[in-house]
Protein backbone atom coordinates (compact mmCIF):
# COMPACT_ATOMS: atom_id res chain seq x y z
CA UNK A 1 0.00 0.00 0.00
CA UNK A 2 1.80 3.40 -1.00
CA UNK A 3 1.78 6.30 1.11
CA UNK A 4 -0.57 8.51 -0.93
CA UNK A 5 -3.47 5.17 -0.01
CA UNK A 6 -2.38 5.33 4.03
CA UNK A 7 -3.23 8.99 4.00
CA UNK A 8 -6.64 8.93 1.84
CA UNK A 9 -7.77 6.55 4.64
CA UNK A 10 -6.26 7.73 7.72
CA UNK A 11 -8.41 11.19 6.56
CA UNK A 12 -11.85 9.31 5.96
CA UNK A 13 -14.33 10.02 8.68
CA UNK A 14 -14.76 7.33 11.09
CA UNK A 15 -17.52 4.77 10.40
CA UNK A 16 -20.41 4.27 12.43
CA UNK A 17 -21.71 0.45 13.08
CA UNK A 18 -24.62 -0.58 15.15
CA UNK A 19 -24.03 -3.57 17.34
CA UNK A 20 -25.69 -5.17 20.18
CA UNK A 21 -23.82 -3.90 22.67
CA UNK A 22 -24.82 -0.45 21.25
CA UNK A 23 -23.49 2.05 18.23
CA UNK A 24 -19.95 2.30 18.08
CA UNK A 25 -17.74 4.23 15.26
CA UNK A 26 -14.86 2.57 13.17
CA UNK A 27 -11.90 4.20 11.90
CA UNK A 28 -8.85 2.52 10.10
CA UNK A 29 -4.94 3.36 10.78
CA UNK A 30 -3.15 1.92 8.19
CA UNK A 31 0.41 3.22 9.52
CA UNK A 32 0.16 1.75 13.21
CA UNK A 33 3.19 -0.69 13.99
CA UNK A 34 0.99 -3.94 14.55
CA UNK A 35 0.51 -7.36 14.03
CA UNK A 36 -1.39 -10.69 14.42
CA UNK A 37 1.23 -12.71 14.72
CA UNK A 38 2.66 -11.14 17.71
CA UNK A 39 4.62 -13.80 18.94
CA UNK A 40 7.04 -14.43 15.98
CA UNK A 41 9.85 -12.54 17.22
CA UNK A 42 10.44 -15.88 19.51
CA UNK A 43 10.63 -18.07 16.38
CA UNK A 44 12.87 -15.25 14.65
CA UNK A 45 15.17 -15.36 17.57
CA UNK A 46 15.40 -19.57 17.44
CA UNK A 47 15.91 -19.18 13.25
CA UNK A 48 18.95 -16.73 14.45
CA UNK A 49 20.65 -18.80 17.51
CA UNK A 50 20.20 -21.87 15.40
CA UNK A 51 21.54 -19.98 11.48
CA UNK A 52 19.58 -22.09 9.78
CA UNK A 53 17.74 -18.84 8.24
CA UNK A 54 21.28 -17.80 7.24
CA UNK A 55 22.49 -20.32 5.75
CA UNK A 56 19.18 -20.49 3.71
CA UNK A 57 19.52 -17.26 2.45
CA UNK A 58 23.05 -17.49 1.89
CA UNK A 59 22.99 -20.72 -0.27
CA UNK A 60 19.87 -20.18 -2.29
CA UNK A 61 20.53 -20.55 -6.25
CA UNK A 62 18.31 -17.24 -6.72
CA UNK A 63 20.13 -14.62 -8.77
CA UNK A 64 18.82 -11.29 -10.43
CA UNK A 65 20.74 -9.02 -12.33
CA UNK A 66 18.47 -6.11 -12.48
CA UNK A 67 19.19 -3.10 -10.34
CA UNK A 68 15.39 -3.08 -9.29
CA UNK A 69 14.88 -6.72 -8.86
CA UNK A 70 13.94 -7.62 -5.10
CA UNK A 71 16.19 -8.61 -2.60
CA UNK A 72 16.57 -12.34 -2.49
CA UNK A 73 16.51 -12.46 1.56
CA UNK A 74 13.08 -10.63 0.68
CA UNK A 75 11.87 -13.12 -1.21
CA UNK A 76 13.07 -15.83 0.92
CA UNK A 77 11.56 -13.81 4.00
CA UNK A 78 8.09 -13.61 2.08
CA UNK A 79 7.51 -17.66 1.58
CA UNK A 80 8.55 -18.01 5.30
CA UNK A 81 5.73 -15.93 6.55
CA UNK A 82 3.29 -16.79 4.01
CA UNK A 83 3.79 -20.84 4.95
CA UNK A 84 4.14 -20.01 8.60
CA UNK A 85 0.80 -18.01 8.27
CA UNK A 86 -0.96 -21.30 7.20
CA UNK A 87 -1.86 -20.08 3.42
CA UNK A 88 -2.11 -22.17 0.92
CA UNK A 89 -2.02 -20.29 -2.17
CA UNK A 90 0.25 -17.29 -3.37
CA UNK A 91 -2.65 -15.05 -3.60
CA UNK A 92 -2.37 -15.09 0.05
CA UNK A 93 0.74 -13.48 0.16
CA UNK A 94 -0.94 -10.16 -0.39
CA UNK A 95 -2.49 -10.52 3.47
CA UNK A 96 0.77 -10.19 4.89
CA UNK A 97 2.60 -7.63 2.35
CA UNK A 98 1.71 -4.82 4.72
CA UNK A 99 3.32 -6.39 7.93
CA UNK A 100 5.40 -3.41 9.41
CA UNK A 101 7.12 -5.08 11.63
CA UNK A 102 8.42 -8.97 10.64
CA UNK A 103 10.01 -7.42 7.77
CA UNK A 104 12.57 -5.51 9.76
CA UNK A 105 13.33 -8.68 12.33
CA UNK A 106 13.77 -10.70 9.78
CA UNK A 107 16.28 -8.37 8.39
CA UNK A 108 14.73 -7.23 5.38
CA UNK A 109 12.85 -3.98 4.67
CA UNK A 110 9.32 -5.15 3.02
CA UNK A 111 7.84 -8.26 1.42
CA UNK A 112 7.41 -9.31 -2.21
CA UNK A 113 4.49 -9.64 -4.00
CA UNK A 114 2.49 -12.97 -5.10
CA UNK A 115 3.56 -12.20 -8.36
CA UNK A 116 6.99 -11.58 -7.68
CA UNK A 117 7.52 -14.58 -5.27
CA UNK A 118 6.22 -16.99 -8.27
CA UNK A 119 8.73 -15.08 -10.62
CA UNK A 120 11.48 -15.81 -8.20
CA UNK A 121 10.59 -19.33 -7.82
CA UNK A 122 10.81 -19.63 -11.93
CA UNK A 123 14.42 -17.94 -11.64
CA UNK A 124 15.49 -20.94 -10.04
CA UNK A 125 17.09 -23.93 -11.49
CA UNK A 126 15.05 -26.39 -11.01
CA UNK A 127 17.98 -29.29 -9.94
CA UNK A 128 20.17 -26.64 -7.98
CA UNK A 129 16.82 -25.60 -5.95
CA UNK A 130 15.79 -29.35 -5.29
CA UNK A 131 19.68 -30.23 -4.36
CA UNK A 132 19.28 -26.81 -1.84
CA UNK A 133 16.05 -27.57 -0.39
CA UNK A 134 17.58 -30.76 0.58
CA UNK A 135 20.73 -30.34 1.56
CA UNK A 136 19.11 -27.41 4.28
CA UNK A 137 15.82 -30.31 5.19
CA UNK A 138 18.96 -32.61 5.80
CA UNK A 139 20.41 -30.01 8.09
CA UNK A 140 17.26 -30.07 10.66
CA UNK A 141 17.68 -34.47 10.56
CA UNK A 142 21.13 -34.85 10.46
CA UNK A 143 22.43 -34.62 14.21
CA UNK A 144 19.60 -37.45 14.77
CA UNK A 145 20.60 -39.81 12.44
CA UNK A 146 23.42 -41.26 14.79
CA UNK A 147 20.83 -42.57 17.21
CA UNK A 148 18.82 -45.56 15.80
CA UNK A 149 15.26 -44.72 14.02
CA UNK A 150 12.75 -45.55 11.37
CA UNK A 151 12.56 -44.39 7.95
CA UNK A 152 8.78 -44.30 6.98
CA UNK A 153 8.25 -44.26 3.15
CA UNK A 154 4.46 -43.45 1.80
CA UNK A 155 2.75 -41.50 -1.11
CA UNK A 156 0.30 -38.80 -0.75
CA UNK A 157 -1.93 -37.52 -3.71
CA UNK A 158 -2.49 -34.09 -4.34
CA UNK A 159 -5.85 -33.40 -5.79
CA UNK A 160 -5.44 -30.79 -8.97
CA UNK A 161 -8.39 -28.69 -10.82
CA UNK A 162 -6.26 -27.05 -13.45
CA UNK A 163 -4.51 -28.10 -16.42
CA UNK A 164 -1.05 -27.99 -14.48
CA UNK A 165 2.24 -29.93 -15.95
CA UNK A 166 1.95 -33.91 -14.24
CA UNK A 167 -2.03 -33.56 -13.61
CA UNK A 168 -2.88 -36.60 -14.65
CA UNK A 169 -5.60 -39.13 -13.25
CA UNK A 170 -3.85 -42.18 -10.91
CA UNK A 171 -4.15 -43.97 -8.02
CA UNK A 172 -6.86 -41.67 -5.82
CA UNK A 173 -8.80 -43.94 -3.76
CA UNK A 174 -11.29 -40.76 -2.42
CA UNK A 175 -11.57 -38.93 -6.10
CA UNK A 176 -10.82 -41.76 -8.50
CA UNK A 177 -10.03 -39.98 -12.00
CA UNK A 178 -9.16 -36.42 -10.67
CA UNK A 179 -6.19 -35.47 -11.97
CA UNK A 180 -3.08 -35.27 -9.44
CA UNK A 181 0.39 -34.96 -8.70
CA UNK A 182 1.92 -37.95 -6.05
CA UNK A 183 3.80 -36.91 -3.22
CA UNK A 184 6.74 -39.33 -2.48
CA UNK A 185 7.60 -38.53 1.35
CA UNK A 186 10.45 -39.86 3.85
CA UNK A 187 9.55 -39.02 6.88
CA UNK A 188 11.40 -39.89 10.60
CA UNK A 189 9.25 -41.66 12.89
CA UNK A 190 8.39 -40.73 15.98
CA UNK A 191 9.69 -36.99 15.41
CA UNK A 192 7.24 -36.01 12.76
CA UNK A 193 9.87 -34.58 11.00
CA UNK A 194 10.17 -34.55 7.08
CA UNK A 195 13.20 -36.27 5.46
CA UNK A 196 12.75 -35.53 1.94
CA UNK A 197 9.97 -35.22 -0.80
CA UNK A 198 9.18 -35.71 -4.52
CA UNK A 199 6.70 -34.40 -6.58
CA UNK A 200 5.43 -36.44 -9.49
CA UNK A 201 2.72 -36.86 -11.85
CA UNK A 202 -0.27 -38.76 -10.77
CA UNK A 203 0.14 -42.03 -11.91
CA UNK A 204 3.62 -42.16 -11.12
CA UNK A 205 2.38 -42.99 -7.14
CA UNK A 206 3.87 -46.49 -7.38
CA UNK A 207 6.98 -47.24 -5.35
CA UNK A 208 8.92 -47.66 -8.72
CA UNK A 209 8.78 -44.21 -9.25
CA UNK A 210 10.12 -42.85 -5.84
CA UNK A 211 12.59 -45.46 -4.63
CA UNK A 212 15.46 -44.81 -6.87
CA UNK A 213 15.83 -41.36 -5.30
CA UNK A 214 15.38 -43.26 -1.53
CA UNK A 215 18.03 -45.86 -2.41
CA UNK A 216 20.78 -43.05 -4.09
CA UNK A 217 19.78 -40.91 -0.34
CA UNK A 218 20.35 -43.99 1.96
CA UNK A 219 23.70 -44.94 -0.12
CA UNK A 220 25.38 -41.96 0.38
CA UNK A 221 24.48 -41.98 4.36
CA UNK A 222 27.63 -43.67 6.51
CA UNK A 223 26.60 -46.93 7.45
CA UNK A 224 26.39 -45.54 11.19
CA UNK A 225 23.60 -43.13 10.45
CA UNK A 226 21.62 -45.41 8.23
CA UNK A 227 17.79 -46.45 9.72
CA UNK A 228 17.35 -48.82 12.23
CA UNK A 229 14.05 -50.05 10.22
CA UNK A 230 12.77 -49.26 6.30
CA UNK A 231 8.95 -49.08 7.22
CA UNK A 232 6.46 -48.80 4.34
CA UNK A 233 2.53 -49.97 4.19
CA UNK A 234 1.22 -52.05 1.50
CA UNK A 235 2.29 -50.62 -2.01
CA UNK A 236 6.26 -50.97 -0.49
CA UNK A 237 5.48 -55.11 0.18
CA UNK A 238 6.98 -56.30 -3.30
CA UNK A 239 10.06 -57.68 -5.10
CA UNK A 240 11.76 -54.61 -6.00
CA UNK A 241 11.69 -52.84 -2.56
CA UNK A 242 12.91 -55.79 -1.01
CA UNK A 243 15.52 -56.78 -2.83
CA UNK A 244 17.07 -53.68 -2.86
CA UNK A 245 17.14 -53.75 1.00
CA UNK A 246 18.68 -57.12 1.53
CA UNK A 247 20.99 -55.98 -1.50
CA UNK A 248 21.85 -53.06 1.08
CA UNK A 249 21.75 -55.03 4.10
CA UNK A 250 18.58 -52.68 5.55
CA UNK A 251 16.10 -53.85 7.67
CA UNK A 252 12.67 -53.91 6.37
CA UNK A 253 8.84 -54.32 8.06
CA UNK A 254 6.07 -54.09 4.93
CA UNK A 255 2.69 -55.20 4.65
CA UNK A 256 1.65 -57.58 1.99
CA UNK A 257 -1.82 -57.77 -0.33
CA UNK A 258 -3.75 -60.43 0.32
CA UNK A 259 -3.30 -62.19 -3.36
CA UNK A 260 -4.24 -66.23 -3.65
CA UNK A 261 -0.76 -67.79 -2.13
CA UNK A 262 -0.92 -64.91 0.82
CA UNK A 263 -4.27 -66.33 1.30
CA UNK A 264 -3.32 -70.26 1.29
CA UNK A 265 -0.77 -69.28 4.09
CA UNK A 266 -3.21 -67.85 5.65
CA UNK A 267 -5.63 -70.39 5.43
CA UNK A 268 -2.79 -73.16 6.40
CA UNK A 269 -1.98 -71.41 9.75
CA UNK A 270 -5.65 -71.00 10.96
CA UNK A 271 -6.40 -74.10 12.72
CA UNK A 272 -2.62 -73.91 14.08
CA UNK A 273 -3.40 -74.15 18.12
CA UNK A 274 -0.03 -71.98 18.94
CA UNK A 275 -1.26 -68.27 18.23
CA UNK A 276 1.18 -65.21 20.08
CA UNK A 277 -0.49 -62.73 21.54
CA UNK A 278 0.67 -59.34 19.53
CA UNK A 279 -0.55 -56.75 20.86
CA UNK A 280 -4.43 -54.77 21.04
CA UNK A 281 -6.80 -57.83 20.65
CA UNK A 282 -4.38 -59.14 17.64
CA UNK A 283 -2.38 -62.44 17.76
CA UNK A 284 0.05 -64.17 15.61
CA UNK A 285 1.90 -66.54 13.97
CA UNK A 286 5.22 -66.66 12.21
CA UNK A 287 6.44 -68.91 8.87
CA UNK A 288 8.23 -68.00 5.77
CA UNK A 289 7.10 -67.49 2.53
CA UNK A 290 8.13 -66.99 -1.39
CA UNK A 291 5.59 -65.86 -4.01
CA UNK A 292 6.10 -66.43 -7.51
CA UNK A 293 7.85 -63.12 -8.46
CA UNK A 294 10.18 -63.19 -5.07
CA UNK A 295 13.83 -64.48 -5.70
CA UNK A 296 13.78 -66.22 -2.26
CA UNK A 297 12.00 -66.88 0.73
CA UNK A 298 11.13 -64.53 3.24
CA UNK A 299 10.36 -64.39 6.94
CA UNK A 300 6.11 -63.19 7.41
CA UNK A 301 4.00 -62.64 10.32
CA UNK A 302 0.42 -63.62 9.87
CA UNK A 303 -1.67 -61.53 12.52
CA UNK A 304 -5.56 -61.72 12.87
CA UNK A 305 -8.61 -60.67 15.20
CA UNK A 306 -11.11 -61.66 16.10
CA UNK A 307 -14.30 -59.72 15.07
CA UNK A 308 -16.37 -58.89 17.16
CA UNK A 309 -20.36 -57.78 17.18
CA UNK A 310 -22.71 -58.64 13.83
CA UNK A 311 -20.67 -58.52 10.37
CA UNK A 312 -22.27 -57.08 7.40
CA UNK A 313 -21.78 -59.05 3.84
CA UNK A 314 -22.69 -57.93 0.95
CA UNK A 315 -23.12 -60.32 -1.92
CA UNK A 316 -20.51 -59.41 -5.04
CA UNK A 317 -22.20 -60.78 -7.76
CA UNK A 318 -26.11 -59.42 -6.87
CA UNK A 319 -26.67 -56.35 -8.78
CA UNK A 320 -29.04 -55.36 -5.95
CA UNK A 321 -26.15 -55.50 -3.24
CA UNK A 322 -27.73 -58.12 -0.85
CA UNK A 323 -26.89 -57.50 2.59
CA UNK A 324 -26.49 -60.35 5.05
CA UNK A 325 -25.45 -60.21 8.95
CA UNK A 326 -23.94 -62.98 10.87
CA UNK A 327 -24.60 -62.42 14.56
CA UNK A 328 -21.99 -62.21 17.26
CA UNK A 329 -22.97 -65.43 18.41
CA UNK A 330 -22.86 -68.12 15.63
CA UNK A 331 -20.35 -70.93 16.39
CA UNK A 332 -17.82 -70.13 13.41
CA UNK A 333 -15.16 -67.21 14.71
CA UNK A 334 -14.86 -64.36 12.46
CA UNK A 335 -11.15 -62.66 11.59
CA UNK A 336 -9.41 -59.91 10.07
CA UNK A 337 -6.12 -60.72 8.95
CA UNK A 338 -2.77 -59.01 7.78
CA UNK A 339 0.08 -60.38 6.76
CA UNK A 340 3.81 -58.94 7.25
CA UNK A 341 7.11 -59.48 5.59
CA UNK A 342 10.03 -58.55 7.66
CA UNK A 343 13.92 -59.18 7.84
CA UNK A 344 14.27 -58.60 11.57
CA UNK A 345 14.44 -60.86 14.48
CA UNK A 346 12.73 -58.86 16.44
CA UNK A 347 9.54 -61.35 18.22
CA UNK A 348 5.99 -61.24 16.93
CA UNK A 349 4.08 -58.60 19.69
CA UNK A 350 7.40 -56.31 19.40
CA UNK A 351 6.41 -56.90 15.09
CA UNK A 352 3.48 -55.61 15.08
CA UNK A 353 3.68 -53.00 17.32
CA UNK A 354 6.13 -51.45 14.86
CA UNK A 355 3.65 -51.55 12.39
CA UNK A 356 1.30 -50.13 14.12
CA UNK A 357 3.28 -47.26 14.49
CA UNK A 358 3.48 -46.68 11.37
CA UNK A 359 0.16 -45.27 11.01
CA UNK A 360 1.16 -42.00 12.72
CA UNK A 361 3.06 -41.60 9.06
CA UNK A 362 -0.82 -40.48 8.21
CA UNK A 363 -1.01 -37.80 10.67
CA UNK A 364 2.11 -36.10 9.11
CA UNK A 365 0.38 -36.05 5.42
CA UNK A 366 -2.84 -34.75 6.67
CA UNK A 367 -1.11 -31.88 9.05
CA UNK A 368 0.92 -31.01 5.81
CA UNK A 369 -2.14 -31.15 3.50
CA UNK A 370 -4.51 -29.08 5.71
CA UNK A 371 -2.47 -27.12 7.94
CA UNK A 372 0.58 -26.16 5.93
CA UNK A 373 1.12 -25.73 2.21
CA UNK A 374 1.02 -29.33 0.38
CA UNK A 375 -2.34 -29.14 -0.59
CA UNK A 376 -1.93 -25.90 -2.64
CA UNK A 377 0.57 -23.21 -4.00
CA UNK A 378 -0.09 -24.79 -7.46
CA UNK A 379 1.37 -23.34 -10.47
CA UNK A 380 1.16 -24.59 -14.36
CA UNK A 381 4.54 -26.16 -14.20
CA UNK A 382 5.60 -28.69 -12.09
CA UNK A 383 8.95 -27.07 -10.94
CA UNK A 384 7.48 -24.63 -8.76
CA UNK A 385 5.16 -27.06 -7.72
CA UNK A 386 8.30 -29.06 -6.64
CA UNK A 387 10.48 -25.96 -5.03
CA UNK A 388 7.31 -25.22 -2.97
CA UNK A 389 6.90 -28.75 -1.92
CA UNK A 390 10.44 -28.70 -0.57
CA UNK A 391 10.02 -25.39 1.13
CA UNK A 392 7.04 -26.35 2.77
CA UNK A 393 8.78 -28.88 4.66
CA UNK A 394 11.83 -26.91 5.06
CA UNK A 395 9.52 -24.66 7.32
CA UNK A 396 7.51 -27.11 8.51
CA UNK A 397 10.43 -28.81 10.15
CA UNK A 398 11.78 -25.28 11.83
CA UNK A 399 8.93 -25.01 13.45
CA UNK A 400 8.18 -28.54 14.84
CA UNK A 401 11.77 -27.91 16.30
CA UNK A 402 10.68 -24.66 17.86
CA UNK A 403 7.27 -25.97 19.23
CA UNK A 404 9.38 -29.10 20.47
CA UNK A 405 11.54 -26.77 22.41
CA UNK A 406 8.61 -25.43 23.68
CA UNK A 407 7.10 -28.65 24.83
CA UNK A 408 10.13 -31.57 23.99
CA UNK A 409 7.25 -34.09 25.62
CA UNK A 410 4.36 -33.97 23.18
CA UNK A 411 3.74 -32.97 19.71
CA UNK A 412 1.41 -29.84 18.95
CA UNK A 413 -0.17 -29.63 15.14
CA UNK A 414 -0.04 -26.81 13.92
CA UNK A 415 -3.71 -25.92 14.07
CA UNK A 416 -2.87 -26.20 17.79
CA UNK A 417 0.70 -24.60 18.27
CA UNK A 418 -0.12 -21.75 15.99
CA UNK A 419 -2.81 -20.16 18.14
CA UNK A 420 -0.40 -21.07 21.17
CA UNK A 421 3.14 -20.03 19.90
CA UNK A 422 2.02 -17.53 16.85
CA UNK A 423 -0.89 -15.64 17.30
CA UNK A 424 -1.39 -12.59 19.56
CA UNK A 425 -1.77 -8.85 18.98
CA UNK A 426 1.70 -6.72 19.16
CA UNK A 427 2.19 -3.08 19.10
CA UNK A 428 5.57 -2.00 18.05
CA UNK A 429 6.23 1.60 20.20
CA UNK A 430 10.03 3.03 20.34
CA UNK A 431 11.69 5.00 23.14
CA UNK A 432 14.82 5.97 24.22
CA UNK A 433 16.39 4.14 21.44
CA UNK A 434 14.56 0.56 22.37
CA UNK A 435 11.98 -0.96 20.71
CA UNK A 436 9.19 -2.65 22.68
CA UNK A 437 7.01 -5.28 21.37
CA UNK A 438 3.77 -5.59 23.29
CA UNK A 439 1.84 -8.33 22.97
CA UNK A 440 -1.65 -8.94 23.54
CA UNK A 441 -3.06 -12.30 23.70
CA UNK A 442 -7.06 -14.07 23.72
CA UNK A 443 -5.81 -17.41 23.92
CA UNK A 444 -7.66 -18.80 27.65
CA UNK A 445 -4.00 -20.18 28.40
CA UNK A 446 -1.79 -17.11 27.84
CA UNK A 447 -0.58 -17.24 31.28
CA UNK A 448 0.97 -20.44 30.11
CA UNK A 449 1.99 -18.95 26.96
CA UNK A 450 3.63 -16.13 28.27
CA UNK A 451 5.85 -18.32 31.15
CA UNK A 452 7.06 -21.03 28.22
CA UNK A 453 8.22 -18.60 25.92
CA UNK A 454 9.89 -16.64 28.13
CA UNK A 455 11.78 -19.54 29.49
CA UNK A 456 12.36 -20.41 25.95
CA UNK A 457 13.88 -17.07 25.09
CA UNK A 458 16.07 -18.08 28.18
CA UNK A 459 17.21 -21.20 27.09
CA UNK A 460 18.07 -19.29 23.34
CA UNK A 461 20.02 -16.67 25.41
CA UNK A 462 21.81 -19.33 27.40
CA UNK A 463 22.45 -21.11 24.11
CA UNK A 464 24.27 -17.91 22.45
CA UNK A 465 26.12 -17.41 25.72
CA UNK A 466 27.40 -20.96 26.35
CA UNK A 467 27.76 -22.52 23.14
CA UNK A 468 29.36 -19.17 21.62
CA UNK A 469 32.52 -20.74 20.10
CA UNK A 470 30.25 -23.67 18.62
CA UNK A 471 29.31 -23.70 14.97
CA UNK A 472 25.75 -23.27 14.00
CA UNK A 473 25.69 -27.24 13.14
CA UNK A 474 26.68 -27.96 16.58
CA UNK A 475 24.05 -25.06 17.82
CA UNK A 476 21.47 -26.81 16.08
CA UNK A 477 22.10 -29.91 17.28
CA UNK A 478 22.64 -28.90 20.61
CA UNK A 479 18.75 -27.36 19.99
CA UNK A 480 17.64 -31.10 18.04
CA UNK A 481 19.10 -32.20 21.77
CA UNK A 482 16.75 -30.14 23.74
CA UNK A 483 13.68 -30.28 21.35
CA UNK A 484 13.64 -33.96 21.14
CA UNK A 485 14.71 -34.66 24.69
CA UNK A 486 12.18 -37.86 25.02
CA UNK A 487 13.54 -39.24 21.32
CA UNK A 488 16.58 -39.46 22.80
CA UNK A 489 16.55 -40.57 26.10
CA UNK A 490 18.92 -43.92 26.88
CA UNK A 491 20.42 -43.18 23.35
CA UNK A 492 23.80 -41.74 22.92
CA UNK A 493 24.60 -39.73 20.84
CA UNK A 494 27.49 -37.37 19.56
CA UNK A 495 29.30 -35.06 21.94
CA UNK A 496 27.31 -32.05 20.76
CA UNK A 497 23.85 -33.80 21.47
CA UNK A 498 24.97 -34.74 25.23
CA UNK A 499 26.41 -31.34 25.81
CA UNK A 500 23.13 -30.13 25.91
CA UNK A 501 22.12 -31.50 28.64
CA UNK A 502 23.70 -29.02 30.34
CA UNK A 503 22.37 -26.52 29.37
CA UNK A 504 18.93 -25.54 31.23
CA UNK A 505 15.38 -23.47 29.91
Amino acid sequence: MGEAKRKALKAQKPVAVDTFGGRIHVEWDPAAAVTPLGQLPFFIDFLKVSGVFDAWVNDCPLTYVSNNAPDKRAVLATFLLSILAGHHRYAHITGIREDTIHPELLGVQKLVSEDAARRALARIDESAGLAWLARHLGKTTQPLLSTPWILDLDTTVKCLYGKQEGAVAGYNPHKPGRPSHSYHSALMANTRLALGIEVMPGNESAPAHGMPGIWAWLDALPASERPALLRGDIAYGNESVLREAEARNQPYLTKLRLTKNVKRLVTRLFAHPDWEKAGQGWEGREDTLQLSGWSRSRRVIVLRRQIKGDVLLAAQDDPQGTLAFIESKATAAAYEYAVLVTSTAHEILTVAQLYRDRADAENNFDELKNQWGWGGFTTHDLKRCRLMAGMVALVYNWWNLFVRLANPHKHHEAITSRPLLLHGVATKTRHGGQTTLTITSQHAKQATIQAVLTRLAAFLTSLKSTAEQFTDAERLALILRRAFAKFLRGRMGPPALRFAGRLTM
